[in-house]
């Protein structure tokens, strides 16, 4: 069937065949850079830990518009609940094509490398680098992965000027949302510490669940920041709480909470950290916390990129897109802090991480065509 399918979705059916559940890339980076390779690029594999990243780059010199990306899914979930099997893509009766990472984000990595063997076809003395950056560790802890790149990129004084991440984007129809900013995620893991005892003697312990009442409802109610006109106000979520052994006359010893943060460019996690260990020492709490920040913030303000893919959406299918900083977060918020103007643009996400992952097929066609344009608009001569 392959022989009947544009290069994109070609390309598409051979990512998604190969089952690469995170971390395992099973050499699905090794067909990017032999198809780079003829394109001129130079690559670099980089391998942390289990985990696979492949950095790209063609040209030497001007700005650098670099694409980026995973190669990893996330598990199948029950086999038995897929209609079709995961990783055996198909385009079905309704011209959607079916697969693991078909949406997140194999679909996009396909629409991106064709668009750049276009490009350079046309444009082969075009100005400026155009780059890739692609992890096999993004659905998981996301340490070895763009991350690690990032750091190593950062050592080498590497520039990169504009970025397109293709997570899927897209709410209602292709295009139609942007993402030029995430807010920032910090998350923590709270210990009271009280003193076990029998409920019939509480005057020998410390019930650390009834300590924390008052801080824990201070915290849930405190306004952090009123947002701006790109980002929603801060918000603050308690995920868990576990305390006591279980048996009804024990007093537990110790009280633990998980919550998180998620963040606008008013706060900074050390600005919330600070008010929050205010609210903890107000209530003379005896506690231990250990901090997890998974990023902070970033915004790519209209400019250059924006204006370029926000353009180039209008010529392909004729809608206003809307630019939004909403959901979780991404690989965006590493390479952000290289400087570079960020955003993401990908499929419908209706599906992403469901049994039945499917993007509707000719969206991925006209994906490419995006990234092509956007490529013309900042690169071409």
């Amino acid at each position: 069937m392959s022989s009947e399918l544009s290069p994109t979705l070609a390309l598409a059916f051979e990512l998604i065949a190969r089952p690469s559940v995170t971390p395992d890339d099973q050499n699905c980076q090794q067909i990017l850079a032999q198809r780079l390779a003829k394109q001129g690029f130079t690559n670099e594999f980089m391998r942390f830990a289990e985990v696979d990243n492949l950095w790209s780059i063609r040209g030497s010199q001007g700005p650098v518009l670099c694409f980026a990306g995973h190669t990893d899914v996330v598990p199948t979930g029950p086999i038995e609940q897929w209609e079709t099997a995961p990783f055996s893509p198909v385009i079905d009766e309704k011209g959607m094509l079916r697969g693991r990472g078909a949406a997140d984000m194999k679909g996009s990595i396909a629409s991106m490398l064709v668009a750049i063997e276009r490009f350079v076809a046309d444009y082969p003395n075009h100005n400026g680098q155009i780059a890739l950056l692609i992890t096999s560790d993004e659905e998981g802890p996301a340490i070895h992965g763009t991350k690690a790149v990032v750091e190593k990129l950062r050592e080498r004084q590497q520039k990169m000027d504009w970025c397109i991440v293709g997570e899927p984007s897209s709410s209602n129809t292709l295009g139609d949302i942007v993402k030029n900013g995430r807010r920032g995620s910090l998350g923590a893991h709270l210990i009271i510490k009280g003193k076990q005892g029998h409920v019939a003697y509480p005057q020998l312990a410390r019930n650390p669940i009834h300590l924390a009442l008052q801080a824990l409802a201070e915290l849930s109610q405190t306004h952090w920041d009123d947002g701006n006109a790109f980002f929603p106000p801060t918000s603050l979520q308690i995920s868990n709480i576990n305390g006591g052994t279980g048996a009804t006359n024990v007093i537990p010893g110790e009280l633990h909470i998980d919550f998180n943060l998620r963040f606008s460019t008013e706060n900074t996690a050390e600005t919330l950290k600070r008010k929050i260990l205010a609210i903890f020492d107000k209530y003379a709490l005896d506690y231990k916390i250990a901090w997890n920040l998974s990023g902070e913030p970033f915004l790519t303000k209209p400019g250059a990129l924006l204006n370029a893919i926000s353009q180039s959406i209008k010529q392909v299918t004729g809608i206003e897109t809307q630019a939004s900083t909403s959901g979780g977060t991404s690989d965006g918020r590493f390479i952000a802090t290289l400087g570079a103007q960020v955003v993401e643009l990908g499929p419908l996400n209706a599906t992403i991480h469901q049994t039945n992952e499917q993007v509707r097929a000719e969206d991925l066609n006209l994906l490419s065509d995006i990234y092509y344009y956007t490529l013309v608009r900042l690169l071409a001569c």
